[in-house]
């Protein structure tokens, strides 16, 4: 078993993207790092990206199955022996129109993006407990606070986890356990490179106040603060980290039109 006095964390959604740049912050504080994914193919290329076996252990679940959850917290206590902080970053999402989601779609992304993060929250809670606290920062998106098209699925399930932090924060409290949420706004991952037409690109531009979308490592960054000693007395909270997208109101984009045509 490893050393005891090293902290840990478990990461879901940790093959790519937000996740994969939270799990490198954690490594780069000396922390022993649990990834954890549904890929565990991309899991793979991952670990070896990172390149740190000592202090890293990949877990192949699906946060949304209760008894996967419960093997992969039982891994992560068999090899590092203690959890500190719990990052539910694992999510999914259907883009299509209301009227053109199914049942089944509907079920899914609030099964991965809801029930998974409450479900490991309490397996996190019981493991943290034994240690004196600890804490947990749920994802949610900046599509949980500002209703968009093609989005009634993924947009309610992170409107939901936002108060699910709430709910959580005020009930584990007593065991000393934070939870917090970050609300990512457009962030360059390989999802949004992929899905992002240039025309919608151009939109995210003018509408975020810093004009740009933003870094996995900005995120990520975030992230470790709400775990780390400097936030002990932050819980409840959802920090957007989006460069003022949801701060800003209407005008803006036509003022930039303006400024582009002068």
């Amino acid at each position: 078993m490893t050393d005891q006095a090293i902290r840990t964390v478990l990461v879901t959604g940790a093959a790519r993207g937000i996740g994969l740049a939270t799990a490198r912050r954690f490594l780069t504080e000396g922390w022993q790092v649990g990834l954890l994914d549904i890929d565990g193919a991309g899991l793979e290329r991952a670990a070896a990206e990172i390149a740190t076996p000592e202090r890293t252990l990949v877990l192949t679940c699906d946060v949304s199955m209760p008894a996967q959850l419960e093997s992969a917290f039982a891994g992560m206590a068999k090899r590092f022996g203690r959890l500190d902080a719990l990052v539910n970053n694992a999510g999914t999402a259907v883009f299509k129109p209301m009227l053109d989601t199914t049942h089944e779609e509907w079920q899914r992304v609030l099964a991965v993006n809801l029930t998974g993060p409450f479900l490991a929250t309490q397996l996190a809670a019981r493991a943290m407990a034994d240690n004196g606290g600890g804490a947990v920062v749920n994802i949610t998106s900046i599509s949980g606070l500002r209703a968009s098209t093609l989005r009634v699925a993924y947009g309610t399930s992170k409107a939901a986890l936002a108060h699910l932090t709430k709910q959580q924060a005020v009930e584990l409290a007593g065991l000393s356990i934070r939870v917090n949420a970050v609300a990512p706004g457009p962030v360059e991952t390989a999802m949004a490179k992929a899905v992002h037409s240039p025309e919608i690109r151009a939109d995210y531009r003018d509408a975020v106040p810093l004009g740009r979308y933003g870094l996995e490592e900005e995120l990520a960054e975030a992230i470790f603060f709400l775990c780390s000693d400097r936030a002990t007395y932050v819980t409840g909270q959802v920090l957007a980290v989006d460069g003022g997208f949801d701060a800003a109101g209407i005008g803006l984009a036509t003022l930039r039109g303006e400024r582009r045509n002068s």
